[in-house]
């Protein structure tokens, strides 16, 4: 098994909850005997996540991309409406650069800053670094069987 080349992009707003997801991908590519090089970005919030997730499947230097955000209700912006932005932009972002981009761009409708709420995301956030380092070793494996074309099919 070759060794992955990840870029994981984390979201700052709630970084202490955010970066929990890095933990759970870190420990289960770990325990699936996956070797990884994982290089870290750190931008201010989900918004900036599709563009940089662009960027970097364009740079050819990456098997993965993995973005991590946790949007909520601020009150003064429909956090839905960013949280299916961030998701569109990732899905466009993978489909033109043909890298694999995985969300854990997680969006609670009901989140307030107190201790049983935090804990039960930073365990959350763990769990789903955990899944998305099995979608990442899964598809993987997927895209080892899948030849290269060297020219385009035939059709006759």
């Amino acid at each position: 098994m070759s060794t992955l080349s990840i870029a994981f992009i984390k979201a700052r707003w709630h970084a202490d909850i955010v970066d929990q997801a890095l933990i759970g991908f870190t420990a289960e590519m770990k325990a699936l005997g996956q070797a990884v090089d994982i290089v870290t970005y750190d931008v201010p919030g989900a918004f900036e996540m599709p563009l940089l997730a662009k960027k970097l499947g364009n740079s050819g230097r990456f098997d993965g991309i993995v973005a991590v955000a946790l949007v909520v209700d601020g009150g003064i912006y429909r956090h839905d409406f960013v949280a299916q932005t961030v998701v569109s932009g990732l899905m466009q972002a993978q489909l033109e650069t043909g890298v694999p981009t995985y969300s854990v761009s997680l969006t609670p409708h009901h989140f307030q800053p107190v201790p049983d709420l935090t804990d039960f995301y930073m365990a959350h956030f763990v769990k789903k670094g955990r899944e998305a380092a099995q979608a990442v070793h899964t598809m993987a494996q997927i895209a080892q069987k899948i030849p290269e074309a060297s020219s385009p099919a035939r059709t006759d």
